[in-house]
């Protein structure tokens, strides 16, 4: 079958992951169906600029059939499973749903590939979140997990699915345990790209200052273009395994204020409030991730630093705030 095209699904396709890893799959001659949900006010913007180079079926995680459909359509060698109910803050608001989507999401699709077609090689989405009150430092593949919100727990959930589907029905399935990573397609919601959008609003004044919870709170963060390429890396060996993906440094919340700021010539200090409704109820004070058997094993490694990745979202967000400045005056 010369020429014929690898074919891979991606549900949460219009979210950070899920755009970056369907255009760097494009580059590589996929084939790529997206699954989204049924939604009227579903958000495009991360995909519109190759929007018309993917299929996109409609699937909701909650829905067997869906799923099951949407396999049955597309027929891939890859599913990639990024759709979750992402947000740690929301999912102290939404238990249940954040289970029901995080959790038993990933046995639904799963399931579907069992029935369907056991060769389908699937990819899930595991969490730096489920290491929470870190058992030891750096963590690593082999670092038990004790995690620290609803959303860590179903994430638990779904990774442990994940292998016990890889052990009793030898499925090609896999986990990533990616630490947090960014990009100027991260939604404001995260820490980082609210940090960087203030900065635009404050640098082109349209915002005073800034709230912030615990500032010396510590993350390892990446960048998200990099974390995709392991994604598909693990799912081109010859045996399955589970892989830590993080830069193995992390920083605290000041120095991602300190790097954002003065790239926009800015002090942070003169602009930043503290405010402790913004703490969570249960802090993961030291995520800090040893990347060490993806980078000999996979022959995974990082191409955007951490000050790279801040100053590239800072800049993207200094040009989408003055887009919106210019739309408001043509008004």
């Amino acid at each position: 079958m010369a020429g014929k095209k690898k074919v891979a699904l991606i549900t949460g396709i219009t979210g950070q992951d899920g755009s970056y890893l369907a255009e760097f799959l494009l580059k590589k001659g996929y084939k790529v169906f997206g699954a989204v949900r049924r939604n009227s006010t579903e958000n495009f913007e991360r995909i519109e600029h190759f929007k018309r180079e993917v299929e996109l079926l409609e699937v909701d995680l909650l829905d067997q059939m869906s799923i099951l459909n949407a396999v049955k359509k597309s027929r891939p060698a890859e599913v990639y499973n990024l759709a979750a109910q992402s947000f740690v803050p929301t999912s102290w608001d939404q238990p249940i749903l954040t289970g029901e989507f995080t959790g038993l999401g990933v046995t639904k699709v799963l399931e579907a590939i069992r029935s369907i077609d056991p060769k389908i090689r699937f990819y899930q989405a595991s969490s730096s979140e489920m290491f929470g009150k870190v058992m030891e430092v750096p963590q690593t593949e082999r670092t038990p997990f004790y995690p620290r919100s609803p959303y860590g727990v179903a994430k638990v959930y779904g990774h442990f699915i994940t292998v016990n589907y890889r052990e009793s029905y030898k499925l090609f399935a896999v986990s990533g345990i990616l630490f947090n990573h960014e990009s100027p397609r991260r939604g404001k919601e995260f820490v980082t790209r609210k940090v960087t959008d203030a900065v635009a609003r404050i640098k082109l004044g349209v915002q005073k200052n800034l709230s912030m919870g615990n500032l010396d709170a510590r993350r390892d963060w990446g960048f998200a273009g990099d974390y995709v390429r392991a994604m598909w890396m693990m799912l081109q060996q010859a045996k399955p395994q589970d892989y830590v993906i993080a830069t193995g440094v992390n920083h605290s919340v000041k120095d991602l204020l300190t790097i954002a700021f003065s790239h926009a010539g800015l002090d942070w200090k003169q602009y930043v409030k503290t405010d402790p409704k913004l703490i969570r109820p249960a802090e993961v004070e030291h995520l800090l991730g040893n990347p060490a058997k993806a980078k000999k094993e996979l022959g995974w490694k990082l191409e955007v630093s951490f000050e790279q990745m801040i100053q590239m979202m800072v800049d993207a967000d200094l040009e989408r705030v003055r887009r919106e400045i210019e739309l408001k005056k043509r008004a």
